[in-house]
């Protein structure tokens, strides 16, 4: 199975930029995601947008891709090699 959160290039098609948006708003609903960014342009008799997602999931790691974070007594973020 993809993992969808890999997956963040989308494209929409309709006969008008009202029904375009109309799309674009339904699947937004869907999905419960943001559209990142968007492209729309007129292919022939179509409205056609490209567009990218914000990724659902976003990993802090370290140099060493440890997934392990802390936030210091000053509020930084840092990342930290936590060995076992």
């Amino acid at each position: 199975m993809i993992d969808k959160n890999k997956q963040n290039l989308q494209y929409f098609e309709e006969d008008s930029m009202k029904a375009l948006f109309e799309t674009m708003k339904d699947w937004q609903e869907k999905n419960e995601k943001r559209l990142l960014s968007t492209t729309i342009h007129k292919d022939n008799d179509k409205f056609c947008c490209i567009a990218l997602t914000n990724p659902t999931e976003v990993v802090i790691t370290n140099i060493r891709g440890t997934k392990y974070v802390d936030v210091t007594y000053n509020n930084k973020l840092v990342t930290i090699d936590k060995r076992e």
